[in-house]
């Protein structure tokens, strides 16, 4: 596992300053700058941003922030995670990236999703009724865009192409582009016939849970005769220097957070002892290094997955804080993985 990639996922969450209070949304833009300039210099191997367009969320444009953040490093990997493809077009996406990949010298990598949340929908125009026939059309004109060739395509929700030559080209003459799934066997099913890479959202319960859509995935490249390639998944966490401190951060911001998606969508309260039941036995990695670690290399394991993406932001976690967890992340999580994949712990 000694090639097992590692990332930092953030949609921006508008973080506390040091005297408690909210950050401007500026400032939030800013500080995800600093913490992947730091994230490079200590070993992190991508940056994922995601796209939200909610107020407690600084980042809409991912691929901006990605431009600025290319600038000012030299060796990690620049992602979106994920661009929002049903409410996007596939050329100017196909075009910002394929412009921070010539600013990163070739670092840019997208993660195409169809979205967890709804509200760009109705922001850029579309309609919530065709919320699956926008993506089934929109990545397929997104991978023949892949090739970097002349594009005649046709679909019924956009309008046709007619052998378009979509500029810049990459140097390398392909960007990485992987697909962030959910759970979904049909996403999964549809990642492997275009024989792209699969990123599984998994986000709550044990991560052993997923074991069938990775065999699924793998199975469906056969059949189709496309690349398996090496599964990635995130997941939600926080490190501090102790379990309990960890724990103490980020539950009270994490709950307002969690409160809010759940009025959305019919769920309960969130109690403390589900929290505490999600670090102890589900997908929340949170806790001191050692914790963390041990959890995440059980992930690992359990899934054979090749990458494995920590979202480090969850509510308004103090800036200072959140800038620590990325420091432990890189310099006392990263390699205890390792050492503990390398022992067959």
């Amino acid at each position: 596992m000694s090639d097992l990639v590692f990332g930092l996922d953030t949609f921006g969450d508008v973080p506390e300053d040091d005297a408690g209070a909210p950050m401007s949304y500026a400032a939030a833009i800013r500080h995800v700058l600093d913490e992947a300039v730091l994230a490079d210099e200590i070993g992190v191997d991508v940056i994922a941003l995601g796209e939200h367009h909610r107020p407690e969320y600084s980042i809409t444009t991912p691929e901006t922030v990605l431009a600025g953040i290319a600038t000012r490093t030299s060796r990690i990997h620049l992602s979106s995670g994920v661009t929002v493809l049903s409410s996007d077009d596939p050329v100017r996406v196909f075009q910002r990236f394929a412009t921070v990949d010539a600013l990163s010298n070739g670092r840019a990598e997208i993660i195409l999703g169809r979205g967890s949340f709804t509200e760009s929908f109705p922001l850029f125009g579309y309609d919530l009724s065709d919320y699956d026939k926008l993506f089934e059309e929109k990545i397929d004109l997104f991978v023949q865009l892949l090739d970097e060739k002349p594009v005649t395509w046709s679909g019924t929700l956009r309008p046709a192409l007619d052998a378009a030559d979509v500029l810049p080209k990459t140097e390398s003459g392909r960007l990485t582009t992987w697909v962030g799934v959910g759970g979904s066997p049909q996403s999964v099913i549809r990642t492997a016939h275009y024989g792209l890479p699969l990123m599984l959202a998994i986000i709550g319960g044990p991560a052993k849970r997923f074991a069938p859509y990775v065999d699924l995935y793998r199975r469906a490249a056969a059949e189709f005769g496309t690349t398996a390639h090496p599964v990635g998944m995130h997941s939600p966490g926080f490190i501090a220097d102790t379990d309990e401190e960890a724990r103490e951060l980020y539950w009270p911001r994490y709950r307002v957070i969690r409160d809010r998606i759940g009025r959305l969508r019919g769920w309960p309260p969130i109690q403390r002892a589900e929290y505490d039941s999600e670090i102890e036995h589900g997908s929340m990695y949170i806790g001191s290094p050692e914790t963390v670690a041990r959890k995440i290399a059980g992930a690992v394991k359990d899934l054979d997955v090749g990458r494995f993406d920590l979202i480090y932001s969850s509510g308004s976690q103090p800036a200072s804080a959140r800038m620590h967890a990325v420091e432990l992340y890189g310099t006392k999580v990263i390699p205890m993985v390792r050492d503990l994949l390398a022992e067959g712990k």
